[in-house]
């Protein structure tokens, strides 16, 4: 009788595995009727103020129905000089390479809204849309309405956001110079002389210089004007005497700031996570693509110094910046 039993589920198990793994019948997908749209963004990393936030905008509809008329965005914040919509669609052929081909007339931006009026009898479009981040977005966050209309009278609508514009400021190539331009102010993110350093000193955060010392390996280094034994044969100009604590990085190539291949960004809360307690204030021997964490005298800023390149005849150091204000 168990054996009965026993082989009787056994059957029942049978029979429900195989009618799980029947195929369901399969239909074509009806396509949609109408006008529709679609975005994506195409810009990775922190959203810094004087940057582009690109997005890729596409509409279509059946070509027996209409053709576009026209697309908008309008951003929560205005965007500054240099925000536009492209009038280009957009396609990437055999080879990879993205194809534009105009369908409308320039971009008109008013206030917060961008538009394009199509001028090709066109059914479907990818446009481009880059936002230029104003100062005024700081620190806020900004959503975006992507819209499209159509001759048939239809409209669409798609919004992406909220995202957050960092608090950061950024700084490209910056040129050190030995025995030059050699004082870095991490508050003006700029570079002085020994002349505008006099008139700067309360700002002069690091000295840049080159030593081949026999028996030390010292050559591009950033030093504190408070550190001395550091600055061989360097004489400091009146004023310039601050404690800025150094921390180098090896191998943080900062997209922003190497331009580089590598997908690794520094980012607002980068700066308040980093721990430079105990950091010292000098840092020797600093190597292209590789970099320095900066926290200054009074802890009002905290910066990556990334450095781009160098060269030992010139005796030259190229660097770039990101800085935040942490006090």
């Amino acid at each position: 009788m168990q054996n009965k039993y026993f082989g009787l589920i056994l059957l029942m198990v049978v029979v429900i595995f195989f009618s799980s793994c029947k195929d369901k019948e399969y239909a074509i997908p009806l396509p949609k009727t109408g006008l529709n749209n679609d975005c994506i963004k195409r810009s990775l990393g922190p959203n810094i103020v004087g940057m582009n936030i690109e997005f890729t905008y596409a509409m279509a509809l059946p070509n027996i129905t209409g053709k576009l008329v026209s697309a908008q965005v309008e951003a929560t914040i205005a965007g500054a000089t240099g925000t536009y919509l492209e009038n280009k669609s957009y396609y990437t052929n055999g080879s990879g390479v993205d194809v534009g081909i105009v369908v409308g007339t320039p971009s008109v931006t008013t206030s917060t809204k961008t538009e394009v009026t199509f001028s090709k009898d066109t059914c479907a479009s990818t446009l481009r849309y880059f936002y230029y981040i104003p100062e005024e977005a700081r620190g806020k966050s900004v959503s975006f309405t992507f819209s499209a209309k159509s001759s048939d009278g239809e409209s669409v609508s798609y919004t992406m956001g909220p995202y957050v514009i960092s608090k950061m400021d950024m700084k490209l190539d910056l040129v050190l110079s030995d025995n030059n331009n050699s004082y870095l102010s991490i508050a003006d993110m700029a570079v002085y002389n020994s002349a505008a350093a006099v008139a700067n000193a309360d700002k002069i955060d690091l000295v840049y210089l080159y030593r081949a010392i026999t028996g030390i390996t010292f050559l591009h280094s950033l030093v504190s004007p408070a550190n001395t034994e550091y600055l061989p044969g360097v004489t400091l100009p009146a004023g310039v005497n601050k404690s800025t604590k150094v921390s180098k990085a090896w191998a943080l190539r900062d997209f922003n700031l190497a331009r580089l291949q590598y997908g690794v960004y520094v980012d607002d809360v980068d700066f308040q996570a980093v721990d430079l307690k105990d950091a010292p204030n000098y840092a020797i021997n600093t190597k292209a693509e590789a970099g320095v964490w900066v926290e200054t005298a009074e802890g009002k800023y905290r910066a990556y110094v990334y450095v781009n390149k160098v060269d030992n005849t010139a005796k030259t150091m190229t660097v770039s910046i990101k800085r935040l204000q942490v006090k």
